[in-house]
């Protein structure tokens, strides 16, 4: 057993449900310790955070993940905190999103280090257990902190499950930006039979979603894909049959390129409001602006070390949803995700192929000599 799979193995055995860490940030700092990584807990609320760091100086070279698993559903075909390995597959929850990208950046960060004791600049962890939650207490507060003392992070790899067929086969530079919105059109409760006393908040929203659904809000451009919205959510209804209901609510969500901003849709949206004469409630909720690292010195190195490591010309892609990189990227530094397949994520019976995860590892590597030495 490779001591990659190991580390897996001894991570995913941890019930680390968000925003659990269930001692997982601990394994890493009793690995990292005593290879020179001075330990810096972060504990906001119920959410723990650490950040570990290697020397003193620019640049700073930091893989960012996250501990915390989503719920595991049920008629696992193996226990999903028991991990298996079956026909070359290692099963169990959080196997590839994303305990198999900290064990395999953890056990690199290690080879590295014993082989290049005096690399420049410095390497850093910054490990949370609230991705996969609501994300206000985790890598945000870190950043934070550490933007508050003038502590910069040059370089950022983000461990996310990023392949799609074949280990390395994309690596995401950049995510679209995330807009969602809680909408209640208000009408007037009557009576089925006597529409003509009442106001249909249904009846009401229709036309507004037809030309939400229709309006084209942009092209997207070389690096991104055309911004996009999508009702999650519509609640309405008193649960009886002959009342009409007062309000209605929507619920939906904006996934944005670089060519829009978050002001201008929600401008666009309000603006259709007040058009079609509405009687609403807003609450709005931006979670992420779009980031792209488009070129640059972490491209470059990840490009190289997939070509070197599995023999083939990855693909930078912004598409999918959210990651952590969307906190880090506006401090200035460029941000890579690379991860394993993300198939099976958040599915139940998740697994990775335990030879990527060797080979992933090997990809870390190549990446932190490239860059650091």
């Amino acid at each position: 057993m490779s001591d990659t799979l190991a580390l897996t193995k001894a991570l995913v055995s941890r019930h680390s449900l968000t925003p659990e860490d269930q001692g997982c940030q601990q394994l890493l700092i009793d690995y990292l310790s005593p290879l020179g990584f001075e330990t810096e807990k972060m504990p906001f609320d119920d959410v723990e955070n650490i950040w570990l760091r290697k020397g003193n100086s620019a640049p700073v070279f930091c893989f960012a993940g996250h501990t915390d698993v989503v719920p595991t559903g049920s008629n696992w075909d193996s226990a999903p905190f028991e991990p298996e390995i079956r026909d070359g597959m290692l099963y169990g929850r959080g196997t590839a999103d994303m305990k198999g990208s900290i064990a395999a950046f953890t056990i690199a960060c290690s080879h590295f280090v014993e082989k290049y004791p005096d690399h420049k600049g410095s390497i850093a962890f910054l490990i949370t257990s609230d991705e996969e939650g609501p994300a206000t207490n985790g890598t945000v507060k870190v950043i934070e902190t550490l933007e508050a003392r003038d502590e910069k992070i040059d370089w950022c790899l983000v461990g996310e499950p990023s392949s799609t067929q074949q280990l390395g086969d994309v690596v995401k530079n950049g995510r679209r930006g995330s807009l969602g919105c809680q909408l209640t059109l208000i009408g007037q409760q009557g009576h089925v039979a006597y529409p003509h006393l009442a106001n249909n908040p249904i009846h009401l929203a229709a036309p507004l979603l037809a030309e939400l659904t229709t309006m084209e809000w942009d092209q997207g451009n070389d690096f991104f894909p055309a911004t996009t919205f999508q009702v999650s959510n519509i609640k309405s209804g008193t649960g009886a049959t002959n009342v009409i209901p007062e309000t209605a609510e929507i619920i939906f969500n904006f996934r944005f390129s670089t060519e829009v901003t978050a002001d201008a849709l929600k401008e666009t949206v309000e603006a259709l409001l007040q058009k079609q004469r509405l009687k609403y409630e807003i609450e709005w909720n931006l979670s992420g602006l779009p980031f792209l690292t488009a070129e640059g010195e972490l491209v470059a190195a990840a490009v190289k070390a997939i070509q070197q490591t599995v023999g083939i010309q990855t693909q930078l892609s912004t598409s999918g949803g959210t990651s952590d990189g969307r906190f880090i990227a506006p401090t200035g530094a460029q941000v890579l995700e690379l991860g394993p397949i993300n198939a099976t994520i958040h599915q139940v019976n998740e697994c990775v192929n335990v030879e990527d995860l060797d080979q992933l590892e090997a990809i870390y590597f190549q990446i932190l000599v490239d860059l650091l030495t």
